[in-house]
């Protein structure tokens, strides 16, 4: 595994229909993209961590803000979100790449290094912990090979695959090799992510409640963490929306 190079790829853009620029909210004291991205950093496994926007003038802001903090940033395609990772991808010489979402604030780094050293030792194209998921919602993580992620951009077509970046390496038509892991309890109903004002303000009482805890934020606590902050603050599973919307309405909109 030494001789690989490993990209964490963070997808962020300002034009969210249902929260726009949530990317640049407040989240314990830093815009939520560099608060994801030092909680990113706590990973052993990963060697560079890049934030792929869009060249749209929308995200401007967005590659202003990563500039000014030393954050690396790749522009490319607004729409067209896999040929965006793919283009990043090269341009960092990825060997393996871990898939990130910037509304997924509460990243924990150790199911990043997971996803890694699975990927490495199983010698297949794919892993994550998606499929199904029995993490919180905001804690999806998937790597996968340079190489599936070439075949994902030459063959997949419809716009939902282009959207989606890991859409069609997921379906029957890929034909490549996929695992996935399950946690040891199913904590899927919770929500830590961040599609909708309601969610930032549920993640900012995680934040708030673990900082309260002494830990150090964003980098000085993990999952389990949250979990006992839910637990002895009562905060209950978080706002009530559907998961993955932003997918399911794509593939709603095809149908």
């Amino acid at each position: 595994m030494t001789n690989l190079h490993r990209v964490a790829i963070i997808q962020a853009r300002m034009s969210s229909s249902r929260f726009p620029g949530k990317v640049l909210a407040p989240l314990g004291g830093l815009p939520m993209i560099a608060f994801m991205v030092d909680r990113v950093r706590q990973s052993r496994m990963v060697d560079q961590i890049v934030v792929a926007t869009s060249v749209d003038p929308t995200d401007d802001p967005i590659a202003a803000e990563l500039s000014a903090r030393g954050i690396d940033c790749f522009r490319g395609n607004l729409d067209d979100v896999l040929d965006r990772f793919v283009q990043c991808a090269r341009a960092a010489r990825a060997d393996h790449v871990v898939r990130l979402t910037g509304d997924c604030p509460l990243m924990d780094a150790d199911l990043i290094d997971r996803a890694l050293v699975e990927l490495a030792s199983s010698g297949v194209d794919y892993v994550s912990n998606i499929a199904p998921p029995t993490y919180p919602d905001g804690l999806d993580v998937e790597a996968f090979t340079m190489t599936a992620l070439e075949k994902a951009w030459a063959q997949a077509r419809l716009p939902s695959e282009r959207e989606h970046v890991t859409l069609w390496l997921r379906s029957g038509e890929a034909g490549i090799d996929l695992r996935n892991w399950r946690g040891t309890a199913d904590y899927s109903g919770l929500r830590w992510t961040v599609d909708h004002a309601d969610d930032l303000q549920h993640v900012s009482r995680l934040v708030q409640a673990c900082q309260d805890a002494g830990k150090v934020v964003p980098a000085g606590f993990d999952r389990f963490d949250v979990y006992r902050a839910i637990e002895k603050h009562d905060f209950g599973k978080g706002a009530s929306h559907v998961r993955n919307e932003g997918l399911a309405k794509s593939l709603a909109a095809e149908s």
